[in-house]
């Protein structure tokens, strides 16, 4: 598969880079003829990365398709090669006359790492240029009692791991993406607010969590991430959606036009804030009767009677630095008890699902009026909690918006857990193909 290159993956000044100084862009007149070869790399990069699985465009083709002349563009590939961004691979005799030439594709040897760090575990994943998922660990831990640092430091573990093992198998990381639950100041890499993580204005060392690789690591919401992936991998596809993000927090992301939406300060999308019982519960964020309080996964636990990893400050610090697990079950484990209460029927259970689909409902409702968007696909619990919670949901968005989402425009994930951290590796990838000379600066 590969990416739709074609779209504008996060609005310009959205995405914050550990990348070294020499892999910027270089300044200069504009119009000059160093901004005319970097514009044209870009159009060459990216006529191939959208050619998709298993068609080999040629230098011939890909002058025809950019308009750019052969010569040109075998000047070009030649530096793309260089970079080792593309690759050679055998000969294309397809739509060309007299002797077949030689395909092009985007170099499988190289990755990008996505990773992601959450309420109660952390993540990290490779892809390859194309998006595939090579590899990809979760490692469950409660984040809330240990210090940003030291989350960090494990997710750098867990990532120096993978690394090790892209590189046995012969691939390069080239760089990464990191998507938390919270607002991010993607420009100087720091988390504002993750309040469900405890977390405000923390400056993350990113250079750390991939270690000397050319093009950084890069800072995402992690709502938006998955939104970005959602984009990409879909199978309904679709150019407008919002994407209602489920985990111990609720986060939403916003797709008009293909483009993802962050608004002005790049926070837009925080559904889980939206207020649905102004009476309701104190919320995390400050605010009261947020969508979370009554969605979020510890709010339909409870809600549900299920216990979860809630282990004391103490034995939680002692269990994080010893390395053990706190005790009480863990988030997969607390996630199979609800389902089998589900599955068994339960009225405790059945009723709390119910109740957070009825309440999502109120927040989509509004959300989709103000926005006049409708379709909607559900990520993290929502989306494991379907087959329940879907029925609340459409019931309650037909009571407060009618006509507005039919039950047909209201889908589950297509990417599963992993959205985050293949939105933001992908976002990476994209970035790449919009200015390629990074990586050219980087290897020369």
């Amino acid at each position: 598969m590969s990416l739709p290159w074609g779209t504008n993956f996060e609005k310009e000044g959205r995405m914050a880079s550990s990348a070294p100084a020499a892999g910027a862009p270089d300044t200069g007149t504009p119009g000059s003829m160093g901004d005319v070869r970097r514009g044209n790399l870009a159009l060459v990069l990216g006529r191939i990365a959208q050619s998709g699985a298993g068609a080999h465009l040629t230098r011939a083709q890909v002058a025809a398709a950019t308009g750019l002349t052969k010569a040109s563009v075998s000047s070009l590939v030649l530096d793309l090669l260089d970079a080792g961004i593309v690759r050679e691979i055998g000969l294309n005799p397809q739509g060309e006359r007299g002797r077949p030439g030689v395909g092009l594709e985007l170099n499988p040897a190289m990755g990008v790492m996505g990773m992601e760090i959450n309420v109660d575990y952390i993540s990290a994943g490779l892809t390859d240029l194309s998006g595939n998922l090579l590899l990809h660990q979760t490692q469950e831990q409660d984040n809330r009692i240990a210090s940003p640092g030291s989350v960090a430091a494990a997710l750098a573990g867990l990532a120096a791991d993978l690394r090790g093992n892209a590189e046995a198998q012969g691939v390069r990381v080239l760089g990464g993406g990191l998507a938390v639950p919270g607002l991010v100041d993607v420009k100087t890499g720091t988390v504002i607010t993750a309040p469900n993580l405890g977390w405000n204005t923390e400056a993350l060392d990113l250079d750390a969590l991939l270690p000397g690789v050319p093009l950084g690591t890069t800072l995402f919401n992690e709502a938006n991430a998955a939104a970005l992936a959602e984009l990409r991998y879909r199978p309904a596809g679709g150019a407008d959606f919002l994407f209602v993000s489920g985990e111990v927090g609720v986060g939403g992301g916003l797709v008009i036009g293909s483009e993802l939406f962050t608004g002005p300060q790049g926070h837009a999308g925080e559904l889980g804030h939206v207020v649905v019982q102004p009476d309701g519960a104190a919320c995390s964020c400050g605010g009261t009767g947020c969508l979370e309080t009554v969605a979020g996964q510890d709010a339909i636990f409870a809600a549900a009677g299920i216990a979860t990893q809630a282990a004391s400050d103490g034995s939680a610090a002692w269990a994080s630095r010893s390395g053990r697990a706190a005790s009480g079950p863990s988030r997969s484990e607390t996630l199979a008890q609800l389902l089998a209460a589900l599955a068994a029927e339960d009225a405790d259970a059945l009723g709390a699902v119910t109740r957070a689909g009825r309440f999502l409902g109120v927040a989509v409702a509004s959300t989709v009026r103000l926005l006049n968007i409708s379709s909607v696909v559900l990520g993290g619990h929502f989306a494991i909690l379907g087959e329940w919670i879907m029925p609340a949901l459409s019931d309650s968005l037909e009571r407060y918006a009618p006509g507005k989402v039919l039950p047909g425009n209201i889908s589950l994930s297509g990417v599963g857990q992993a959205g985050a951290l293949l939105g933001a590796a992908g976002s990476v990838v994209r970035s790449l193909v919009e200015a390629p000379h990074r990586l050219q600066v980087q290897a020369s």
